[in-house]
């Protein structure tokens, strides 16, 4: 978890590692930047620390972390706090002192800095036009956008990109580029692993060490694509209709990379197991209904369906050749038409009904409600929509690491489940290329 310093005497915030050395005394931490400028402190000009990663901390309880999601996903971008507090059931005051508690935070406050933070970043890195980075981060209004970029930067969207530094700006061939904030050991090659081995076939694209996709805005076909940056961040491309919106495709982006979620408690926990791939994260979803059609008839069938129903795209690389279907085409009918038994494609209708209450933290329990679903399907999907206690156990990856490492599953955690299973798929994955390297070394010497 990222631990912000804020020196009461200068009024400063930093991230760790920052070069300034204030006495101890004066010290006080933060685990949310929001929190810190919520106490009056300002973001430090040396380490930037709104160019971090920091996830919502995993002891926080499921509700704040339920309203937390719903904050990520724009319900206070237009939205109240009532509105919010109504929406997990609870009283708006019971809501704030919650948030309070637990984040050092009011709601309101968390999606202030949030779009502040995304806004710095694309002032940053990016040539957008500043009015046009207002309704990217997500602001309601030029006026709103000013005035919080000064509240919590002390100076206007136009100064702070005067102060970027040379090496901030990125240059690309094509579309916008843009830093994605990692957590220190963020283990992309095994996350993109993970992704290769159930990546559908004309919408996702792993090669040449990049994770693409295609997407659809507001019914548009757009694509993103993400390939390795530094220690401290990843690299993504996005190339979009417009730019309106844009700090929700970045967050539906990095929670598919799992860049929400801290992996240091899960990796103690888990012992030996975690130890060769201590920053592995559970890789998320674009959308629940991908994973589950993928779990529900495998790569090649999901392959055809995409095919068959989903609106095809040309002139994309990698392989890219359709967005993905939308739910309402994924009905039993059409389904059986592609050649579907009749329960295979009774299973993914009731999962495409269903798509609209489907998302992240969607239990296990929820699940199991839907007709068709069988057990080993439910932890499969529930693995990707981000439920800790998610473990596919009939995946081949995790029975064949299980089976070489001769371990019993009943030993992992209950809140470590999934993440589990994603260091067994892991381990699956490098068991794979050893075999293949053994293979590669017999013909070489039979050569």
């Amino acid at each position: 978890m990222t631990t912000y310093s804020a020196v009461v005497t200068t009024g400063i915030y930093c991230r760790p590692g920052c070069g300034a050395r204030p006495l101890a005394k004066n010290n006080v931490t933060f685990e949310l930047a929001a929190a810190a400028e919520a106490a009056g402190f300002r973001a430090c000009l040396r380490c930037r620390p709104y160019r971090v990663a920091g996830p919502v901390s995993a002891a926080a309880p499921e509700i704040v972390c339920g309203a937390v999601q719903l904050i990520i996903d724009g319900a206070l971008d237009e939205g109240t706090e009532p509105a919010l507090a109504e929406r997990v059931g609870l009283s708006t005051r019971h809501l704030r002192r919650l948030f309070r508690a637990h984040l050092g935070v009011s709601p309101d406050e968390l999606a202030r800095s949030r779009r502040a933070h995304f806004a710095r970043r694309l002032l940053d890195d990016t040539d957008i036009a500043v009015v046009d980075v207002a309704f990217a981060s997500g602001f309601g209004s030029l006026r709103q956008f000013n005035r919080t970029m000064r509240e919590i930067f002390r100076a206007s969207p136009t100064e702070l990109r005067g102060r970027r530094r040379r090496s901030d700006r990125l240059v690309t061939d094509g579309g916008l580029a843009l830093r994605l904030p990692v957590l220190p050991g963020y283990d992309w090659d095994g996350v993109r692993a993970i992704l290769a081995a159930r990546a559908l076939p004309g919408v996702e694209s792993v090669e040449d060490g990049a994770y693409r996709r295609t997407i659809t805005v507001d019914g548009a076909p757009a694509v993103v694509e993400v390939t390795r940056g530094a220690p401290d961040h990843l690299l993504l491309r996005a190339h979009l209709p417009y730019w309106e919106g844009l700090i929700h495709i970045v967050d539906r982006v990095g929670r598919l990379l799992g860049l929400d979620t801290d992996p240091a408690a899960g990796a103690a926990a888990l012992g030996a197991l975690a130890q060769p791939r201590p920053g592995l994260v559970v890789p998320g979803a674009w959308a629940p209904l991908e994973p589950g059609l993928h779990a529900l008839l495998g790569t090649d069938r999901a392959g055809a369906v995409v095919a068959t129903l989903g609106n095809p795209v040309a002139g994309l690389p990698a392989g890219l050749t359709h967005t993905f279907p939308e739910p309402a085409a994924l009905t039993a009918d059409a389904l059986r038409g592609l050649g579907l038994d009749e329960p295979d494609a009774a299973a993914v209708g009731a999962l495409a009904a269903a798509a609209p209450e489907l998302h992240r933290g969607t239990s296990l329990a929820a699940l199991a409600e839907l007709p068709g679903i069988a057990a080993d399907l439910r932890h499969a999907l529930a693995f990707r929509l981000g439920v800790r206690d998610a473990f596919p156990a009939g995946d081949p990856a995790v029975v064949a690491a299980l089976a070489d490492l001769e371990l019993d599953p009943a030993w992992i955690p209950a809140q470590w489940r999934a993440l589990a299973a994603a260091h067994l798929m892991a381990h699956a994955t490098t068991m794979s290329e050893s075999v293949q390297n053994q293979a590669g070394a017999v013909r070489t010497v039979g050569a």
